[in-house]
């Protein structure tokens, strides 16, 4: 996206990762998307609202996300934050740090497994950030490089098993690989990818697969999480609110481009899903790019 600003980081070629620790009192750094991995950690930042593609929350008291996708775009935003001593601690890699046949190791096989879910933006539960926060909390002051970096890895490896990490921006927004899956399940996703805006029915995906309606719904929701249905919505509000961002189509026409039949009913799964409306939506992001 060229109205994105793209974010030029001081990561050397010589190092394996960059690290930078902040106390500030307000986030004034505009969206933007980068090419490296990125784990930022924030400290006493209650109310301050994170765009991750088209994921928008506001966090808590402690937040920990990954960023992995090159063309993901993010931004923390003061929000109704009022703290007077916001921590940050940012932590940026390079995709090449860890080759592929490193990742392919079983030794790697979690952090492999967290690296690709990341291209989506992974956030940490509280849990898992209490666990690695006393390594991470002195990371920036180790002297010694090569310890420094088995506490990097420390860090990665026990994120990488903790549980409640949740995946931010749907799949269809941020246009990035998805993880290695079954030949069916690859197959049914590709086909709603292409065809989101048409009418689809359980019954004809089941039989695009050889399986029975019934196999294939517990099947999908086995080896994705989701129900099929909930699948397909998400598709279809990922490419709603891409187009959103990317184009000046009204509303109306988004909706039925989109898949969905009534206007009432998108603007309500929208909400439900997103927290704001299509145009709020939209409006939100029109503010936050920087022509570049």
């Amino acid at each position: 996206m060229s109205d994105v600003l793209a974010e030029i980081t001081p990561l050397s070629e010589r190092d394996c990762f960059h690290i930078v620790e902040r106390h500030k009192t307000e986030f004034t750094y505009p969206l933007h998307q980068h090419k490296e991995y990125e784990l930022n950690f924030i400290e006493h930042a209650p109310g301050v609202r994170r765009i991750v593609g088209d994921s928008v929350e506001e966090i808590g008291e402690y937040e920990l996300v990954l960023i992995g996708g090159e063309n993901l775009e993010h931004v923390w935003e003061q929000g109704s934050c009022t703290s007077p001593d916001i921590r940050e601690v940012t932590i940026q890699f390079s995709a090449d740090l860890f080759n592929g046949e490193l990742l392919s190791k079983n030794q790697f096989a979690s952090i492999s497994s967290m690296l690709r879910r990341a291209e989506h933006g992974l956030s940490f539960p509280l849990g898992a950030i209490m666990k690695i926060y006393p390594v991470l909390d002195s990371l920036s002051k180790e002297s010694g490089r090569f310890v420094q970096f088995l506490k990097f890895l420390y860090i990665l490896y026990e994120l990488s098993v903790a549980e409640g990490a949740r995946v931010l921006a749907s799949s269809s927004f941020a246009n990035t690989a998805r993880n290695p899956e079954s030949r069916r399940v690859k197959k049914i996703k590709q086909y709603i990818n292409d065809h989101y805006a048409e009418p689809m029915t359980l019954a004809e995906l089941s039989g695009m697969v050889g399986m029975t309606p019934v196999a294939f719904s517990r099947f999908f929701k086995l080896r994705t999480g989701k129900t099929l249905s909930d699948y397909v919505i998400d598709i279809r509000l990922g490419m709603a609110a891409r187009m959103l961002v990317d184009s000046t189509r009204n509303i109306s026409e988004i909706c039925y481009e989109c898949g969905f039949n009534n206007l009432s009913n998108f603007n309500r799964a929208f909400k439900a899903k997103r927290g704001s409306t299509p145009r709020e939506f939209r409006a939100l992001y029109k503010k936050k790019k920087v022509v570049v």
